[in-house]
């Protein structure tokens, strides 16, 4: 994660410095870093007196080729370069023929086209945009990246935030980074930008209970606190859209799938732990060492079991149709603890 941060921010720096490819492919699943680099061109290629008449954006589906071709080879008028952009750019018929634009491009023009959702199956244009300009693919990050990104965006809004509210926001959120990014801009607003992001001001503005949420529930599984699993189940029950059964599973089945690669790990201490799982915090390590403890290996194993049994059945797979999440929850649960 650090790695792929690093590249984006990279590019970032050198487009505010001037620094202009003539072509730009942004494309991938992950429409953040896709818009993020997009933002930055806009921002920077131009002055606001240059952009009336050099600056064109385009969504794809609205898009001719031709008409991208000839617009891309004007040049630009009183202003050292022109900007195009074309949006959505998967939508647009024909994508294929700008390899002639590459092969005879305008260097006083630079050229953006985002590509959201795949990536551009045309080897030989992607070749070509890649001989004359540059090609970034933007990909989903994974949910145990999570922590790391969000850590970085506070970081990067001059604030700092703790685990148990990284934790709430991850879970909650998931990894849809446009509109984490955009729940921590409110935070940021909410608190002035002087504070901590804590869990009460996460519960306080994102609507996330801080005692009653999948971070406490998965600490009082680990630590087999029957008394309070009940509690935060019962009010999942009555909170069912705050807490769908899909996150709660999809963050059971992330743990111990991880606590089973731990049993084989041979440097089980924090260090050991938060290498082998690439973890910064201790106190994630802190939580792997204590399941250790509780749930033995073959446990462990039954668990995954349950855990896929159950994601099954919450999709409606050899179950009732009137049964409701709460009981498939409470009977997951308890096969995990007993």
């Amino acid at each position: 994660m650090a790695q792929e941060q690093n590249k984006y921010t990279k590019l970032i720096s050198e487009i505010k410095k001037g620094i202009f490819k003539p072509v730009y492919l942004l494309m991938g699943e992950e429409p953040y870093y896709i818009d993020m680099i997009t933002d930055a061109i806009v921002e920077n290629a131009l002055d606001d007196s240059e952009r009336d008449f050099n600056q064109t954006i385009l969504y794809g589906n609205e898009a001719e080729v031709s008409y991208v071709i000839n617009a891309a080879k004007r040049y630009p008028m009183m202003a050292p370069r022109q900007l195009i952009v074309i949006k959505e750019a998967q939508n647009m018929d024909k994508i294929d023929a700008l390899i002639y634009y590459m092969q005879e491009l305008q260097p006083a023009t630079v050229l953006v086209l985002n590509y959201k959702g795949k990536n551009l199956k045309d080897k030989k244009l992607v070749a070509a945009i890649e001989k004359v300009g540059l090609v970034v693919e933007s990909k989903k990050i994974y949910d145990s990246q999570l922590p790391s990104f969000i850590n970085d965006y506070v970081a990067g809004m001059g604030m700092t935030i703790g685990v148990k509210a990284v934790s709430m926001l991850a879970d909650y959120i998931g990894n849809d980074l446009n509109r984490m990014a955009g729940e921590l801009q409110k935070l940021k607003i909410v608190t002035g930008g002087r504070e901590a992001i804590t869990p009460e001001v996460v519960e306080a503005n994102i609507g996330i209970s801080k005692d009653y949420n999948n971070f406490e529930l998965l600490d009082s599984v680990i630590n087999k606190d029957y008394y309070k699993v009940a509690g935060i189940v019962k009010y999942f029950e009555k909170n069912p859209k705050n807490n769908p059964l899909v996150l709660t599973i999809s963050v059971l089945f992330n743990f111990f799938s991880n606590l089973m690669i731990l049993y084989y790990a041979k440097d089980k201490s924090d260090a050991g732990i938060a290498k082998e799982l690439n973890m910064k915090s201790q106190y994630y390590t802190q939580r792997y060492r204590k399941a250790l403890q509780n749930y033995s290996a073959y446990k462990c194993v039954d668990i995954i079991s349950y855990i896929r049994e159950y994601d099954a059945k919450s999709k409606g797979v050899g179950v009732a149709p009137n049964t409701t999440d709460a009981s498939l929850l409470k009977e997951l649960l308890y096969k995990i603890m007993h």
